[in-house]
């Protein structure tokens, strides 16, 4: 608790306040560049027309815990509008409370829209219901076993824009320190809602799956 003298119809008062303590969140093996995740993307185009699930691969560059920024490559597959792999440069908002907070505040994304993804996602039941009353954070982000982050698509890599998908939108995701699963909602007002992304880690030296290596500048 800290103390200070303020000023309020020009009386002078000596105000108390509580100030809630911005702790770092700890460290992750999984969350170091050169680690792989690889899982499914779920899209549904409308109520009646068939879902389709697109193999997703992701590798981290960067992640730096201390400014809350992360960021590396995602490659979608076997996309039915794509002739080839599509792979994009992402880059990512690590909610730390000091940096970043489960408010977006950007990318067409209201406080009624953050509360609606973020509450669908794994982890976020443990989150103390005075998260929306005190701006988006919370002093107990370093004792949960997700870690939360947004993810938002820079630029494709290997094809253009004509390539059938868009990365205008966002995916909100938490990470399970202990499985080592990320899960992904994708936002975007002009596409389908909801569409869910499952990423497992794939142990060091067990490549389960070919990801192409690109220069990015």
């Amino acid at each position: 608790t800290q103390s200070t003298w303020g000023c309020w119809n020009g009386r002078k008062l000596y105000v108390s306040y509580q100030v809630m303590p911005s702790v770092a969140i700890p460290s992750c093996s999984l969350l170091t560049p050169g680690q792989l995740f690889a899982g499914s993307q779920n899209v549904q185009h409308g109520l009646h027309l068939k879902e389709e699930n697109w193999k997703v691969n992701v590798r981290i560059h960067r992640c730096d815990l201390a400014t809350g920024y992360l960021c590396g490559s995602m490659e979608a597959l076997n996309i039915p509008s794509a002739e080839t792999s599509v792979i994009t440069f992402w880059e990512g908002e690590i909610v730390d409370g000091i940096n970043h907070t489960f408010f977006t505040g950007k990318w067409d994304s209201s406080k009624m829209n953050d509360y609606d993804h973020w509450s669908k996602l794994e982890g976020f039941q443990d989150m103390p219901e005075t998260v929306w009353q005190d701006g988006g954070k919370t002093a107990s982000l370093h004792e949960l076993s997700h870690i939360f982050f947004r993810i938002k698509e820079k630029f494709f890599v290997n094809v253009g824009p004509e390539c059938g998908l868009t990365i205008a939108g966002f995916y909100y995701a938490s990470f399970d320190r202990q499985r080592g699963v990320i899960q992904g909602l994708y936002y975007d007002p002009h596409t389908s809602p909801y569409q869910k992304l499952i990423l497992q880690a794939v142990p060091q030296g067990q490549n389960g799956f070919s990801f192409p290596q690109y220069e990015l500048r």
